[in-house]
């Protein structure tokens, strides 16, 4: 990077399409750039042109717009290709032809064949597909018909290596390698390898595997810039393209009011629409200095032996039980001679009872740890059913449960949806793998513990505290100590000692909430500064009052029920733009001034509704599905123990004694409770079923699972993030996935009389 922007501010760099001295020297800098990713691959630039596009996506769905499809022609591909590859089968099906996922095997060697030593390569077809039906493929007319063949030379879930041997096997050999299959007559074969994943590591030699695609993400390589890719083309497989649109840069003339034009011929500036990338390609050479400089058979090396340090560690977990911990994928084909493994590591880990942790609490606790992971199927759906074992039924199935790419749902009806990948590069070393390893022991492996009597059993992963804490006969009796309303989702609340009680909770708590222009919801995770929003609300003058130390006035907001317009927005009936339109551009200038981004604020209004927001802040059913709730993610109320705080506290200063650092107590307002309890043990509420506080009655709904926001801390007007209390927290008050402090209640409520609430009441739990 530093060479890179030495070059930037120190030349001048301009559009290709012209013939000033700028512009003459860039076009020779994108044409060395050329030669520099034809020389990796080691394409001869008589045989292959170098077409740069905005990423291997681009260059993939160049191929498949532009390839000769025909109601004959047929579309293959491995069941281990990115979604782009698989975005292809739409261009070949739209216009008749065939396609087919394949699974590729390779098998021993049968007395007599005419093949090079190691083992030989088959190829298993998967149901053909096809949208015209009716369609009857005529041998006669196959033969004219251009087919295409797409791998990965590295599969981007599991790190398997494809036998780049099936480029010459499927050009030359058609027939014997398809045997069987519906394609075995089909001659005319052209091969496409999808190389983002592979040639960071292990680039193809086009010499020796002369595919007659092939594509590049140059991020992956360097890991700048962005943006930019290219895809290798044959030459006499760029003419057989049809490409339709022209644009600046690939015409040598048009005239504008009747039907001319006059393409230019060169393969990359007859594809290359508009005007090169050049700063990005600039870049570029940089990057191939490098690894040119660090030769790419030694980061092979490199990368390689990181990968199986990692997962030999991994195979060797074990629970204090006995029970393995870690299921990799695709390790089992490092046993095939011809077949290497590339620097990736994906796996799944399981609990000492068989059951999965999900993929979602291993990046989550990595994060913590400073570790950053790829989790999920990796826009490879192929690979991660294959590997995961999930049949059509469990896919549509997860589907219809609501998963979708990227989302919270890692496992469904007890199968991970997806998997944990850890991939090296030429700057990784052995200390990251290391910390890695380690990590994986102190956060997921549980060893063995004794109990009384001497009894060897499994509880890293007891919901309960350590056995650190004494147990008592006795129990002090427990008081309300305070009462916190959120009037506004995500800002800061208010202390009262009294508060009326009403269907949806407390009065007014989590009433509103601050949405973006593009409609997400606004909250501390995503915009700190909303911490510094103080609020607070006056009954008898039925006024919501906000401010701010970035406003220089205070805003008065009226909270009574004729106070707000009845239209709604994105939410339908459950949140409402309040007050007239200069009252609402009023407090919207207001809160985007505040948080120093375009917003709006929204009311609650559902009478009905029993929606409320999921951890990806889209409307979803909460865990509280027998009462209302506003704005809140999961329950009516979150209560909060003194002694809880006070033992996470003591944990804290423990682990600040080791580091040598100096600890800030927290309060229990960090959490933002509703209620917070003094007396009594810590985590006692964890017990709890039902709870009387003064004449009131909750129902407990379990812990409350914790996430990143609790990291975030307001000084003094400051705000700041960190890694605690959530990581001493995730050591020992995880349960299934999940980091519990607090309790969460629902309210009972007495639809016959008002009730309020006051800190200082006593509070009279039910243990389980």
């Amino acid at each position: 990077m530093e060479n890179i922007f030495k070059d930037f501010t120190s030349n001048v760099f301009g559009n290709p399409h012209s013939q000033s001295d700028i512009s003459s020297a860039t076009s020779d800098l994108i044409a060395d750039a050329r030669h520099q990713v034809l020389e990796y691959f080691n394409a001869s630039p008589e045989d292959y042109s170098c077409i740069f596009t905005s990423g291997a996506t681009a260059g993939l769905k160049l191929v498949g717009e532009t390839f000769p499809w025909t109601q004959d022609s047929n579309f293959l591909y491995t069941m281990e290709n990115h979604n782009s590859v698989l975005g292809i089968r739409e261009y070949a099906l739209a216009q008749g032809a065939s396609a087919c996922a394949v699974d590729i095997e390779e098998v021993a060697n049968q007395p007599g064949q005419l093949t090079n030593s190691g083992p030989s390569i088959k190829v298993k077809h998967r149901a053909v597909q096809m949208r015209n039906t009716s369609k009857i493929q005529k041998e006669e007319s196959r033969g004219n018909a251009y087919n295409l063949f797409a791998f990965p030379s590295e599969c981007n879930f599991s790190g398997l290596r494809f036998n780049l041997d099936l480029v010459k096997l499927i050009k030359e050999n058609p027939e014997t390698m398809l045997q069987g299959s519906p394609f075995g007559k089909s001659k005319r074969w052209m091969v496409l390898i999808d190389a983002a994943k592979g040639c960071a590591t292990l680039p193809p030699d086009l010499l020796e595997y002369p595919a007659d695609f092939v594509v590049v993400s140059f991020y992956k390589l360097f890991g700048y810039p962005t943006g930019l890719g290219a895809l290798l083309v044959r030459n006499d497989a760029a003419k057989l393209l049809k490409k339709t649109y022209f644009s600046g840069g690939t015409v040598a003339a048009s005239i504008a009011d009747i039907d001319f034009v006059k393409r230019r011929e060169r393969v990359e500036e007859f594809f290359e629409d508009g005007s090169a990338s050049f700063l990005s390609i600039a870049a570029i050479r940089h990057g191939f200095k490098l690894l040119k400089s660090l030769t790419p058979s030694a980061i092979w090396m490199h990368t390689t032996s990181l990968s199986i340090y990692v997962k030999k560690k991994l195979q060797a977990l074990q629970h204090g039980n006995g029970a393995g911990v870690c299921v990799l994928y695709g390790s089992e084909n490092l046993k095939l001679s011809s077949h290497r493994s590339g620097p990736t590591v994906t796996f799944n880990l399981k609990r000492p009872d068989g059951s999965w942790f999900g993929y979602l609490e291993v990046e989550k606790l990595a994060s913590l740890s400073g570790i950053q992971l790829r989790t999920g199927c990796f826009c490879n759906p192929g690979a991660c059913a294959k590997y995961l074992d999930l049949s059509h039924s469990d896919l549509l199935s997860n589907v219809e449960a609501g998963h979708i790419c990227w989302d919270d749902n890692d496992v469904i009806n007890g199968k991970p949806t997806g998997a944990v990948r850890v991939s090296f590069g030429y700057m990784s070393t052995f200390e990251e793998a290391q910390k890695f390893i380690d990590f994986i022991i102190s956060s997921f492996v549980s060893p063995p513990k004794k109990i009384g009597n001497g009894t060897v059993v499994s509880g890293r992963f007891s919901q309960l505290p350590s056995e650190e804490l004494e147990s008592k006969e006795s129990f002090p009796s427990h008081y309300l100590q305070s009462i916190t309303i959120y009037p506004i989702k995500s800002c800061a609340g208010f202390s009262v000692i009294r508060w009326p009680l009403c269907r949806t909770g407390l009065l007014h708590d989590r009433e509103w909430m601050v949405q973006g222009l593009t409609g997400e919801i606004l909250t501390q995770k995503k915009v700190p500064e909303m911490s510094l929003i103080r609020t607070s609300i006056d009954l008898e003058e039925g006024l919501l009052s906000v401010e701010s130390s970035r406003c220089k006035d205070k805003l008065h907001i009226r909270i009574k029920s004729d106070s707000y317009n009845p239209r709604s927005d994105e939410f339908d009936s459950h949140a409402n733009i309040l007050e007239n339109h200069n009252g609402e551009t009023r407090i919207n200038r207001w809160f985007s001034n505040a948080i120093g981004r375009q917003c709006k604020l929204l009311r609650y209004s559902s009478s009905t509704s029993k929606d409320c927001l999921n951890r990806n802040k889209s409307p979803g059913l909460c865990r509280d599905l027998e009462s209302n709730i506003n704005f809140a993610n999961e329950a009516q109320f979150l209560l909060i123990s003194e002694e809880s705080v006070a033992d996470l506290n003591r944990r804290l200063e423990a682990k600040d004694e080791d580091d040598k650092q100096a600890h800030k107590k927290l309060n229990p307002y960090r959490f933002r409770p509703n209620l917070v309890i003094s007396g009594g043990e810590p985590y006692a509420e964890d017990k709890w079923r039902t709870v009387k506080i003064g004449d009131n009655n909750f129902t407990s709904l379990g812990g409350c699972n914790r996430c990143q926001m609790i990291n975030i801390s307001n000084n003094s007007g400051q705000v700041k993030k960190s890694n605690e209390p959530l990581t001493t927290l995730a050591s020992y008050r995880r349960v299934k996935g999940k980091i519990l402090f607090g309790t969460l209640l629902r309210y009972e409520i007495d639809e016959k009389t008002q009730c309020w609430i006051g800190a200082g009441e006593e509070v009279n739990p039910d243990i389980e």
